[in-house]
């Protein structure tokens, strides 16, 4: 791909439930659940590369397409896509100008196919149109649910130089290995480029050239290998130490420099320049606080510009003098931190997003000519007017020592003077993100606005594991799921009670994918710590969910067995049932909402199943909703808006929050499999 184009740094009535200890005359206006959960209005703005339009996603009929207006008149905008189902979260522009390209999957199984749209005559074409991937017998390959596996497309790079053709990978011929095609946007022809029988991926230059390969060794490591006349030969090595904070970015124009973000040597992963001859490095930039994040480059020779990291916040630093007036310009237009969302091919025009903790993202296009600035929208306009709460950045310390990143947002009325500390205990969310190789960060989060709004503390954790703080706090996590990851969390509870944020005996614990594991080990392993969990497509068992893992996965199998455990020896596997949440179902005592989609790819509808089963054979109460049109978390706007209302009648029950009631949900495919009768009202509202 392409390097990130991003740059500078300068989302009614009460219920019945017991209200919180603070006059109701101080609290703020109760916020209506769709405010914050329903899509937004306008988002992920870009700029054509001939600078003629800008594009944006936005709903038709409730469901999100692309628009497109002219740069002289943004406002006059038109719908070029279709989408019906899902909707769409992943597009971009041609090099033409003139088409758009969009991935699309089948109800979130994950395997996306890729789509080229002609902006004139809204002729949609399915690049990839195939349904499944023939075996041996030209019968389709099935999975181990029998079921016959879809090919997912990826796309790899587009040129100027080829502006009516990308590179896209595709495992069509083997579901395990993606080979790499290039392909016609306007006719769909394919040609195939480099064959994969047993690579994780390749690098292609501007060219569309092959030039790299990269391959897992048994440390769970990678090795880099370079093409040459007799095929691919090994160029450098990734240890398993480094392999989750060293990786190629991409090549400048050239193609006689190879941009990586590579952490040997050091602890932070730093911005570095390789001679793809010599192997030769250079470093360009690095930061001992946090890895680098982002990189801008030049959309003419795709040479970095300005670097990012992100510690507490995002920071950028700009290496290029060209565009220091830019920054200054930019830095001072509006309030929070600012991102460039892409740049027009001659980079007269850039599309800025402001994003902020209490407010919506508000977008601009800059004319570097002037230079100028015209506002264009916020993504929720609703927000606007709102009183929202600010998100605090603390950092924690563990009890071995390390520094967790966390963030801290409290309800508006009980912080007045906006010191992050309350007036008196509150009840608290624990809100754990998933990955675990991802991060929470600053800025609008919707959830944590959501619950603050319905009076409750919440804190999200960068736990270790977590990405962005360097590879030792990284490896940290190695073997540590449900160990050490979990201490994390309890430290940071234990610190929430200890500063007097929240009550000890009203602490919920939340999350989706790992942390929807956390939530299901926090209910196991330190059952008396909670007082109830909710758990989005949340693992209960570490090795059925190592055994399951998609076909084009596999080949990251010594990365999870060197950083989880094993699924392919007895000892591995032993270890893995006793870091699963599924070993300890006879610990469970608080109360369980368990939301899962059933064409998740990731973690299996299994996951949840055999849990639940558990718990009923255990004779131990548990609410299960099943969405039988979702996959690893809840896409569909009406589908998030029925999870997170059962969401909140779940914990006003057992926290005594303030709650919307919970009424009919239009639209949703929400199914109760298990336990509606726990949530009151929720049997009135979903009938299945």
């Amino acid at each position: 791909m392409r390097l990130e184009r991003i740059f500078i740094s300068g989302v009614c009535a009460l219920g019945v439930g017991a209200l919180l200890a603070t006059p109701v005359a101080a609290q703020s206006a109760l916020i209506d659940r769709e405010v914050f959960f329903g899509n937004p209005e306008r988002a992920g703005v870009q700029v054509s590369p001939d600078g003629r339009h800008i594009s944006y996603l936005a709903p038709v009929d409730g469901v999100l397409n692309v628009w497109i207006a002219p740069v002289s008149e943004p406002t006059n905008a038109r719908a070029i896509t279709s989408d019906d189902g899902r909707g769409i979260r992943q597009y971009f522009w041609a090099q033409t100008g003139e088409h758009i390209l969009y991935l699309q999957d089948l109800g979130g199984d994950e395997n996306w196919q890729v789509h080229s749209v002609n902006i004139a005559t809204g002729e949609d074409r399915n690049l990839t149109p195939f349904e499944t991937i023939p075996g041996p017998d030209g019968e389709p390959t099935k999975g181990p649910d029998g079921k016959a596996l879809r090919p997912s497309a990826q796309v790899n790079q587009t040129s100027e130089r080829f502006p009516g053709e990308i590179v896209i990978g595709l495992n069509n011929r083997n579901p395990m290995f993606h080979d790499v095609y290039r392909v016609n946007i306007v006719t769909g022809e394919m040609e195939m480029l480099q064959q994969n029988d047993g690579y994780l991926g390749f690098l292609v230059d501007d060219k569309y050239d092959v030039r790299f390969a990269m391959g897992m060794t048994p440390d769970g490591g990678a090795q880099i290998y370079r093409k040459g006349e007799n095929g691919f030969a090994p160029w450098q090595k990734i240890g398993g130490a480094d392999m989750l904070t060293t990786n190629p970015i991409g090549f400048n124009t050239a193609g006689d420099t190879l941009y990586m973000v590579d952490s040997r040597d050091r602890n932070t992963a730093a911005l570095v320049a390789v001679d793809p001859q010599t192997g030769e490095k250079t470093t360009i930039f690095a930061d001992p606080r946090a890895d680098v994040s982002s990189v801008a480059v030049d959309p003419r020779t795709q040479e970095p510009q300005a670097v990012a990291v992100n510690h507490a916040r995002v920071e950028w630093t700009i290496l290029d003098p060209q565009i220091e007036a830019d920054g200054r310009f930019i830095g001072m237009l509006d309030e929070g931190d600012v991102n460039v969302t892409s740049r027009s091919q001659d980079d007269r025009y850039w599309t800025l997003a402001y994003v902020r903790d209490d407010g919506p993202v508000k977008y601009y296009l800059y004319d570097r000519e002037g230079p100028s600035a015209t506002y264009l929208f916020s993504n929720r306009p609703e927000l606007e007017s709102l009183e929202l709460a600010k998100m605090h950045p603390v950092v924690i310390e563990s009890r071995d020592g390390l520094d967790l990143v966390s963030y801290l947002t409290l309800p508006t009325w009980a912080d007045p003077d906006g010191d992050g500390r309350p007036e008196e205990a509150l009840p608290t969310m624990l809100w754990v993100h998933g990955g675990p190789w991802a991060r929470d960060s600053w800025g609008y989060n919707s959830v944590h606005q959501w619950l603050a709004n319905r009076g409750y503390a919440v804190l999200s954790v960068n736990y270790r594991g977590s990405t962005g703080f360097g590879k030792d706090f990284i490896n940290a996590a190695n073997m540590e799921w449900a160990g050490k990851m979990h201490d994390d969390l309890i430290d940071a509870v234990d610190w929430m009670i200890a500063e007097g944020i929240a009550d000890a005996d009203e602490i919920a614990i939340g999350g989706g994918s790992y942390g929807g594991y956390a939530t299901l080990v926090g209910l196991t392993f330190t059952p008396e710590k909670f007082a109830c969990g909710v758990d989005i497509v949340g693992p209960s068992n570490l090795r059925t969910l190592l055994e399951t893992i998609p076909p084009y996965w596999k080949p990251l199998l010594d990365l999870w067995a060197t950083r989880v455990g094993d699924p392919r020896t007895d000892e591995g596997r032993a270890f893995l049932d006793s870091r699963s949440p599924l070993s300890r179902v006879d610990k469970i005592k608080k109360p369980l909402l368990i939301g899962q989609g059933a064409n998740d790819p990731r973690v299996k509808q299994s996951e949840s199943d055999q849990i639940v089963e558990a718990m009923q054979r255990a004779a131990i109460p548990v609410t299960y909703v099943l969405y039988p049109d979702e996959g690893h978390g809840f896409a569909r706007p009406e589908n998030r808006l029925s999870f997170f209302a059962v969401t909140e009648a779940f914990l006003a029950e057992h926290l005594g929050g303030r709650f919307q009631p919970l009424t009919n949900i239009e639209g949703s495919s929400i199914r109760v499999s298990q336990g509606g009768e726990h949530i009151s009202g929720l049997g009135d509202v979903v009938k299945n």
